[in-house]
This record gives C-alpha cells, structure tokens and sequence, in this order.
C-alpha cells in the first residue's frame, strides 16, 4: 500500500479528453512528478506553434511538461528514469515503446474509450456510432505489446441515445473516464486492483477501431438511411461526413433521418430553395441542418439556402 500524497506519478496524454483525467488526480491530491505530451506544432494560417490541451493545464498547474519528439530519445528516457514514478498514466497519447511502458514498478495504466475488447484502435468513439451501437463505455487496462490488449482493471458502460453525435459522447466519456481512471488509481495505491486477461474473441467477431480517413467519410448515398444517419453522427463535429454537390465539397455536421420512398434517384437533392434541403438515399432522406460548403462557414441550411440556388 502506498500513500495517495507519495505515489509518484507520470501522466501522458495529449487532447482534450485527457485532461479530465488528469484534472481529478490533481483535484484529488495526487503527485504528478511529470507530464509527457506531443511537440509544440504549427497550425493555423499563420503557423504558430500550439500547445497541446494537456500541456496547457500542466502549466496551468504549474506541472513538470516533457515534450519528447522520439520516446527512445536516450536523453527523454534518462529524464523519465529521474522522476522516479511508481506509475505512469495513459490518455490518449501515442503507442509507448516497452523501455517506456515497462518502466515504473507498479506498471502502465491505459484509459481507453470503449468497453474491451470491443473497438481497439484510434477511433473507438466514432465507430461505435457509426456501427449504430447503443452502449460504449470506457476501460481501464494494464499496457503490454500489442495495442489495447493488456490486463483490464475497471470498466464502466455509458449509453449512446439515437441521435448522440461523437462529439457528444467524447464528453460523456472523457468525464466517466475520469471517474473510472481515480478509482483505478485508488485501489492500485492500496495494493487491491485485480487484472483480469480480456476475453479472447475470434477474428470475425472482433469490432475494430482504425484510425479515420477522409475516403471513410465520403456517403454512399445507395446506403439505407439509418447507415449514412450513424455515419454522420459518428463524424461530427470531426472529421465529418460529406458527399459533393454542384462539384464541390459539402461537409454535413448535422442531419435528420427521413424514411420514406425516395421520388428521386440515390444522392438526388430536393430542396424548396428556403427552409429545407435532404438528400435522397435507398430507402428515404437524410434531411441536413448544418453543413459547410467548399471554401464558406459552417451555417444552419436556411442561412445556407438564403445564398445558394439548386
């Protein structure tokens, strides 16, 4: 049993949804000896050099930030090596190497957004609803070699309502996920915490989690509607869904389903010119609410309509 004031702990992560986790560990009076999070990188017009979400709070907080360009940068590992953490805590971050991960004495834990074995992989968030699932859910989990397959430790399921967005259950489970890593941590400190080996799954019945590309965003509009629906939820508000029209681009960040006997041909258009565009699938109409035009804002159709003619 070690001591919540003296557990030595390294955090790593980079985005938004880890800096819930982080938050509450130092809410909770944890030490955190170390933050580990990506390089400073260009963006924007002007390329200026952002921080990352998670290294914006450490500063906040006054943490010590490492922000290594190579984790088996033999300088990176020997200041690693020097903070001396029991255990180090991963949130969305990249793959670690072993001499990393391997590192502390009571291990490596992982937060990962689905319920393992189910959705490993970069995108577990988006998947899942695009797959139309009703449950995701967030892991708790020990790492090892291969990507999200170590020793679960807690888990804790989150329900995905009809018309949730990805980006909405990127909130609900950034904050359970929270929740699921302080009781992770509590219970790894008073020498409690049981590993339990992920259940082994044949190959056809393994739900994946790639990363996302733009090709896989593209509709197929000769799709039932409820697939290109979930396809849209799951993208938005990133990278988003989108289809073409008039040879442009068109980004549809929100969307309404419509089953119906469509009276025009797959990826047809009807519009009144005013209050409402859809888009024709097999069996009915994804009805568009906010999309984005190639080279304009993102905006509601009606403002949308009040400048562009069908």
């Amino acid at each position: 049993m070690i001591e919540k004031q003296d557990l030595r702990i390294v955090f790593m992560g980079t985005p938004d949804f880890a800096v819930a986790s982080l938050d509450i560990l130092v809410q909770e009076g944890y030490q955190i000896v170390g933050v580990i999070t990506a390089p400073d990188k260009p963006a924007g017009r002007g390329l200026q050099l952002q921080e990352s979400a998670v290294k914006k709070y450490a500063v906040a907080k006054g943490l010590k930030i490492l922000q290594p360009e190579k984790l088996k940068n033999p300088e990176f590992l020997e200041e690693l090596t020097a903070l001396k953490a029991h255990l180090q805590v991963v949130v969305a971050f990249r793959m670690l190497p072993e001499v990393v991960w391997n590192m502390p004495p009571l291990g490596t834990i992982n937060v990962h957004a689905s319920l393992l074995p189910d959705y490993r992989g970069a995108a577990p968030i988006n998947w899942a609803i695009i797959n139309g699932e009703k449950v995701s859910g967030v892991t708790t989990f020990k790492l090892q070699h291969a990507i999200d397959t170590g020793n679960v430790l807690f888990s804790a399921e989150v329900p995905i309502s009809d018309d949730e967005t990805a980006g909405e259950l990127h909130d609900d489970l950034m904050q359970t996920g929270a929740q699921v890593l302080l009781k992770t941590v509590a219970a790894i400190a008073a020498g409690t915490a049981e590993e339990r080996p992920q259940p082994a799954l044949a190959p056809e019945k393994i739900k994946h989690a790639p990363k996302i590309f733009k090709e896989d965003g593209r509709i197929n509009w000769q799709q039932p509607i409820d697939k290109i629906y979930n396809l849209v939820r799951g993208l938005s508000p990133y990278p988003t869904a989108w289809t073409t029209l008039q040879d442009k681009q068109l980004k549809i960040f929100k969307a309404t389903k419509e089953h119906a006997t469509p009276s025009v041909a797959p990826g047809e258009p009807l519009t009144d010119n005013r209050s409402y565009l859809k888009i024709a699938a097999s069996d009915g109409y994804l009805v568009l609410q906010e999309i984005q035009l190639e080279g304009k804002k993102k905006m509601e159709v009606s403002a949308f309509l009040r400048g562009f003619r069908l």
